[in-house]
């Protein structure tokens, strides 16, 4: 029997940018290494989204009026929420953009805060991700 809180997803919320990839590449990796399904929020229609793990369950939702609230909505019942802000940091609370601090106030699950790459190309580090937790 599937322990209810392993089919608790992880939601991670898009919108076709770089910084948006970065968070879905480690919401993907995190759902893997965890074993739990992934649910991608796209805010703007028309931007593929390729998750790069083979090993996770995906449900694929886009909504176009209140994106925001759409992402918050989706973290009923989830694991965390996983989103990317390029001020995240040592200092993050003052440095978020507004929909990710948005959505660290609305949340209603823990939320990780993934940080621009210091490197061209690369994935943000588990480790260098902001936890805010509820």
């Amino acid at each position: 029997m599937t322990d209810e809180r392993t089919r608790r997803p992880i939601v991670v919320g898009v919108d076709g940018s770089a910084l948006a990839q970065t968070a879905l590449r480690w919401a993907s990796a995190e759902a893997a290494r965890r074993g739990r399904p992934l649910t991608v929020v796209a805010t703007k229609p028309g931007h593929g989204v390729a998750v790069p793990s083979q090993n996770v369950h995906i449900r694929h939702l886009t909504v176009t009026p209140a994106p925001d609230r759409a992402v918050i909505d989706a973290t009923d019942g989830a694991a965390m929420l996983v989103i990317g802000s390029p001020g995240a940091g040592r200092t993050a609370r003052s440095r978020l953009d507004p929909a990710a601090a948005y959505c660290a106030r609305h949340a209603r699950c823990p939320v990780v805060i993934v940080p621009v790459p210091r490197r061209p190309g690369g994935v943000a580090r588990a480790e260098a991700a902001l936890a805010v937790t509820r």
